[in-house]
């Protein structure tokens, strides 16, 4: 029987009887969710009686308990990739993986596929292709192992039966807004549906040890799609980000209950499918021409230090108001730098349209990127640019003072390695090979010409 369900709005508890986009009763916009109404002998708690339902719980002593790491892990053909997973795929463990349409989801849990179906049986579950769809790939990646099995469905039940059975250590759910039980009535892609159909396969997965990956859709400004409830659920929540025409993509854990969430995968796609890129830097700077307005950065990706080049671009806006327009950096951050730059520096920036651009389609986080940023602004506005054999990096206060960077050893290793001469860092860095920079309006009076 269809379990009916509800809409219950988030901030002011209305329940309604269909969804609105906003709650008529506290006017929140997007806030009402589906839930599913309990039976009337559901409801009907023993509680009241005066008596506590269940029964009692089977527990053991926690010295006897087999820690999960001491199980063997399912290895990818990426170490990088296994390094981001904790050291491997842990069995028992539900992963959710995430990124936007066409970046290549499908192709690289295709490769993982493949290489642990050499010694372990998986399943791979498609909810959006046919078998056909599905083996084209898998011929171009090479991927067409013996204990490599497709099932194409949309059943949440039918796939945590499947799982429950224990013949696969490994199984790909492709995509989780794509599900559906059988007792809720309501689409697929419904809050209802997608938590719990999540929940379903991973009680499945937990009674077997069977290892899952599930695939989630990303939303416009590319977080992952569906009720939060869901990543809070799983074990690992993997991000796949990156231009989906080109440059390098990255596989980062935003949550990781079995390893660290510093470290970082960097892949770039071919026509055989996605490869690590051992040397990130010196790929991002191969086509690199010293111009106004181009700075090296030594910037970390997770516990990875590398050299990108930021590009800037400053000419005389032809309106009332100046456009900052700002590719993998904070756009936030951009406008809060050239506040600074006008304020300590006394560079005239408010009748200039300002472009920023990360080389490589790389997104930068990190604050000690703000004096690069800053450097290849006033580079670009003077038309003057700095020396081919500077590296730069350090974060920028509000006063204009010069802060110190997260491990900087490793920024100035990777600076060396690359055959860079000098760095331009903050003044607390105590290297030869450093250039202290404490002021920032000093510092491009210094060296940018």
């Amino acid at each position: 029987m269809k379990a009916k369900t509800s809409f219950v709005c988030q901030q002011c508890g209305a329940v309604y009887a269909k969804w609105v986009g906003q709650c008529p009763n506290c006017s929140a916009w997007n806030s009402l969710v589906e839930q599913i109404i309990e039976s009337e002998s559901s409801k009907k708690s023993a509680l009241a009686k005066g008596q506590v339902s269940g029964k009692k719980l089977d527990f053991v002593k926690i010295s006897t308990v087999v820690p999960s790491d001491a199980k063997a892990r399912l290895l990818t053909e990426f170490p990088d990739l296994n390094t981001v997973l904790g050291g491997g795929i842990l069995m028992g463990s539900v992963s959710l993986l995430a990124g936007q349409p066409g970046i290549g989801k499908s192709t690289l849990l295709m490769q993982i596929c493949a290489e642990v179906a050499k010694k372990h049986n998986v399943l791979y579950v498609s909810g959006e292709e046919s078998a056909g769809q599905v083996k084209l790939r898998a011929i171009r990646l090479g991927a067409e192992a013996e204990k490599l099995s497709f099932a194409a469905s949309t059943s949440a039940n039918d796939i945590a039966k499947t799982i429950e059975s224990g013949e696969f250590d490994l199984v790909i759910v492709d995509s989780i807004q794509t599900l559906a039980m059988d007792e809720i009535s309501s689409a697929p892609g419904t809050v209802s549906q997608v938590t719990n159909s999540g929940n379903l396969i991973i009680r499945a997965a937990k009674s077997t040890d069977t290892a899952v990956i599930i695939v989630g859709h990303v939303t416009k400004d590319g977080t992952l799609a569906g009720p939060k409830v869901l990543e809070h659920l799983v074990d690992v929540v993997l991000n796949f980000e990156g231009d989906r025409y080109g440059g390098f993509k990255t596989v980062r854990a935003v949550k990781n209950r079995f390893g660290s969430t510093n470290e970082v995968a960097i892949f770039a796609m071919a026509e055989n499918g996605l490869s690590e890129v051992q040397n990130p830097s010196a790929a991002l700077l191969a086509e690199r021409t010293n111009t106004d307005g181009s700075i090296i950065l030594a910037t970390l990706e997770g516990n990875r230090p590398i050299l990108v080049e930021i590009q800037a671009l400053a000419t005389n806006t032809n309106f009332g108001y100046p456009k900052r327009t700002a590719s993998g950096f904070d756009i936030n951050r951009l406008n809060l730098l050239i506040a600074v730059l006008e304020r300590r520096t006394k560079l005239k920036l408010n009748d200039k349209d300002i472009f920023i651009n990360v080389v490589g389609g790389m997104k930068i986080n990190d604050s000690a990127a703000d004096l690069a940023v800053c450097m290849a602004i006033a580079s670009a506005a003077a038309g003057r640019k700095l020396g081919e054999d500077y590296v730069v990096f350090g974060e920028v206060g509000l006063g204009g003072e010069i802060r110190s960077a997260f491990r900087a050893d490793q920024r100035i290793a990777e600076a060396k390695k690359l055959g860079f001469k000098h760095a331009i860092g903050p003044a607390t860095i105590r290297d030869k090979f450093v250039i202290p920079a404490k002021d920032l309006r000093e510092t491009l009076i210094k060296y940018v010409r």
